[in-house]
């Protein structure tokens, strides 16, 4: 494939970046500059042609930008490559990237156990030898590889490989995403159709708000875009369930259903939508005394927005609600909480009923400093004999400073408060101190 049949390709990207006006939003102005400090390398000589050589860089520029407005694209996620490596003759384009993130946080009133703050977390009671407590992590620096290019078979495409340093001791190398996109399908490693990450609430802490569901794990995606605003979405994605183990006579069998998502966002600009996404999927236990096996449903709402107000202002809405959803993100991930112990019914699981939300408000004063508020709850609704020290509900709040030095270097400061309650009515809350710096290349 030749470089001028991949010029196409590159051209209608740049065409529908550019069909939304130029009367750009500050968070807009940012992702602007950020493309523009991509640098282009040939890896088998420049095109000739001057203006073949400048349209062809314009366009690849036009790619980058929209690395930004990507569907799944998280704001903790790393910026575009800062080199793109080009051939001209194959028609293919690869970035090589990656960020180097440092945090350090200090909790006081009672310490999450925890490198995230998550509000589930939170002891009741307080442990005294932890009451206060500082650490560092390097948690979120990571790597990334994205190709482009066409093929006369199966037309155009794009690979993508994520790692980052979350693993053993916050400090090992995990995959974190790996697929494959080919026109309207996404098949590989990605982020649940079942989300909608650009639409949290920014947060630095690696937990981020406790109603955010970004479940990753192996898809097929179909997404077509309709009319430059429609997108209609469906997958089947592989099963992780989450089921409590305390019982010794109901135990969790094997997944053999694939969850079912399917969403729905209509896009009035680009990085401004709203979005309602559903879920279903298959939650299988036995009952080991009495020999019998069952199969209940779960299913999940997602209701998400994010916009621009003025040029200045952005907003962020989640709203969430399900049964059976409770391992797939947010607060709750962090226990086994799809399927629990009936009180009434011994020989029975249950899942019960989730609801939560999450609102976020930035105020960009420049392209490159902006401050955030936001806050979220996730409440879990128990039946009545339910032990107390099982989890009701959890808050979250946080005020957030965020400074973009230069394109590819940010420091922030952040405030955070938790709060967990139990059946019972014990509760505690939680605080930390977070600040961060953050360089992309």
């Amino acid at each position: 494939m030749k470089l001028h049949k991949l010029l196409p390709l590159l051209a209608l990207t740049a065409g529908s970046v550019s069909s939304y006006g130029t009367n750009l939003s500050h968070p807009d102005s940012l992702i602007s500059r950020k493309s523009a400090s991509t640098k282009v390398v040939f890896l088998d000589g420049k095109p000739s042609d001057e203006g073949t050589r400048q349209a062809y860089i314009d366009s690849i520029r036009s790619v980058v930008t929209m690395f930004y407005y990507d569907q799944f694209r998280h704001f903790q996620d790393p910026d575009a490559p800062y080199f793109l490596f080009m051939s001209k003759e194959a028609g293919l384009s690869m970035g090589i990237g990656g960020s180097v993130r440092m945090r350090a946080y200090y909790d006081w009133n009672g310490a999450v156990p925890t490198p995230s703050f998550a509000p589930y977390t939170i002891p009741i009671p307080e442990n005294p030898l932890s009451r206060r407590h500082f650490a560092t992590t390097p948690a979120g620096t990571g790597l990334f590889f994205r190709v482009i290019g066409s093929n006369p078979r199966i037309g155009n495409y794009q690979l993508y490989i994520e790692t980052d340093f979350t693993g053993y001791q916050s400090r090992g190398l995990k995959l974190k995403k790996a697929y494959a996109m080919v026109r309207d399908f996404t098949v590989g490693y990605a982020t649940s159709t079942f989300s909608d990450p650009a639409a949290q609430p920014v947060v630095i802490d690696a937990a981020g708000n406790n109603n955010k569901f970004s479940q990753t794990s192996v898809l097929v995606r179909y997404m077509p875009c309709v009319r430059n605003k429609w997108y209609l979405g469906v997958s089947v994605e592989t099963p992780t369930t989450a089921v409590d183990r305390t019982s010794s006579t109901l135990q969790p069998r094997s997944e053999w259903l694939p969850d079912a998502a399917a969403l729905i966002q209509y896009e009035w600009a680009r990085g401004q939508h709203v979005r309602l996404s559903g879920i279903v999927r298959s939650l299988p236990y036995r009952d080991l005394e009495n020999g019998k096996d069952h199969n209940p449903a779960g299913w999940g709402v997602h209701l998400s927005s994010v916009a621009h107000p003025t040029r200045q202002l952005t907003t962020y809405v989640n709203l969430t609600t399900g049964q059976g959803i409770a391992g797939l993100g947010g607060d709750m991930q962090y226990g086994n909480h799809d399927l629990i112990p009936d009180p009434s019914n011994p020989s029975k699981l249950y899942s019960p009923q989730l609801f939560g939300w999450s609102l976020g408000l930035q105020y960009n004063f420049r392209p490159e400093f902006f401050v955030s508020l936001a806050a979220s709850q996730t409440h879990l609704y128990t039946r009545r004999g339910t032990f107390g020290d099982e989890y009701k509900n959890g808050t979250f709040a946080c005020a957030t400073a965020y400074w973009n030095i230069e394109p590819r270097l940010s420091v922030a400061a952040e405030l955070d408060y938790g709060r967990r309650a139990n059946v019972s009515g014990a509760a505690r809350n939680a605080w930390r101190a977070n600040v961060m710096c953050a360089f992309s290349f």
